[in-house]
């Protein structure tokens, strides 16, 4: 008899993983549309490669672990095309190539594969390129630049300021708010286009694919934060950029949410969302570099199961005592 083991939860239902990742890819097409659309087709060459790159590494993983199945289960594509998302139009290929090989070979594979990894792979891979090439990813194109699809350095490429980086100055960024809304400012692939990222966040929940609590948590603690401790001279506004601004709409509705790394009771959920909002804005406020969502969430993934385990939801009829 062959007995095939896998990770909890062990619940028969109507939804399997190739469809939960077709839906996740789905939604992230309008945000990959965008970034071709405002930044240039090296956008999807990078998000290209960056597939490419996991689904090499989870076939090559797959090899040494004799798991032959996981390269049809869509992980490693929206892996690759999460990790896109969060990188410059202009990042180097060879740069993409290797986030994508280390977020599902060490990220994901090493700690035994889907299910059991725990840190959100994408977001792995972009803090290994983070602390290996830091300029690679910290220079954005000017807005209207257009890129050619052959091999850039970071000295070929004509750089502006994003939206971020005038509010460490501090000062509110000269783009409008719907310019930032729409997607007219500079900013990594993913990031530039806020209606296109809540498009496919809509998409997710009618598909019910998350749940509200985590962005809803995630989104509102930075909202009401950056309210309460503005840096500029309207706190409304402040609070608006810095919802818009940056990557933290793309890491509340995409990545915090990711099944593997977030918690599964409802409460816990929320202060996992809240967790990620307050050291966003931490980050931001007191980083050396202008975003903070990777690292905030990063650590948030390192708590999930602290949380799951003393916020668990009480069970009808019973005591606190019986709940544990």
């Amino acid at each position: 008899m062959n007995l095939t083991v896998s990770s909890s939860p062990h619940i028969r239902g109507k939804d399997t993983t190739q469809r939960i990742m077709l839906d996740a890819a789905i939604a992230l097409a309008p945000a990959l549309i965008a970034g071709i659309v405002f930044q240039g087709l090296r956008a999807g060459a990078v998000a290209v490669v960056c597939i490419a790159s996991a689904l090499l590494g989870e076939w090559s993983i797959g090899l040494v672990l004799r798991k032959h199945d996981t390269l049809l289960d869509g992980s490693a594509l929206v892996t690759g095309l999460l990790l896109a998302l969060t990188l410059p139009a202009s990042v180097p290929y060879y740069v993409a190539a290797i986030g994508g090989l280390f977020a599902v070979v060490v990220v994901k594979g090493l700690c035994g594969g889907l299910g059991q990894n725990t840190f959100n792979p994408a977001l792995g891979g972009r803090a290994f390129l983070m602390l290996l090439f830091p300029a690679c990813l910290t220079r954005f194109p000017a807005l209207g630049t257009v890129l050619s699809l052959g091999e850039l350095s970071p000295a070929d490429v004509v750089t502006g300021a994003t939206p971020l980086h005038h509010m460490q100055m501090p000062a509110l960024p000269d783009a409008s708010l719907m310019d930032l809304f729409l997607g007219r400012a500079g900013g990594c692939i993913g990031e530039v286009s806020a209606l296109a990222l809540l498009a496919g966040g809509g998409y997710l929940l009618a598909r019910r694919v998350i749940s509200v609590r985590i962005p809803a948590a995630y989104l509102g603690t930075v909202a009401a934060l950056a309210l309460l401790f503005p840096k500029g001279e309207s706190p409304v506004l402040w609070m608006a950029y810095s919802l818009l601004s940056g990557g933290v709409i793309l890491g509340a509705v995409f990545m915090a949410t990711d099944y593997a790394t977030s918690p599964v009771g409802p409460a816990a959920q929320v202060v996992y969302g809240v967790g990620c909002g307050v050291l966003t804005v931490v980050f931001r406020y007191t980083g050396l570099f202008p975003e903070g969502v990777t690292y905030a969430i990063l650590i948030m993934n390192a708590a999930a199961w602290l949380l799951d385990r003393y916020l668990v939801p009480k069970r009808y009829g019973a005591g606190k005592e019986a709940a544990r």
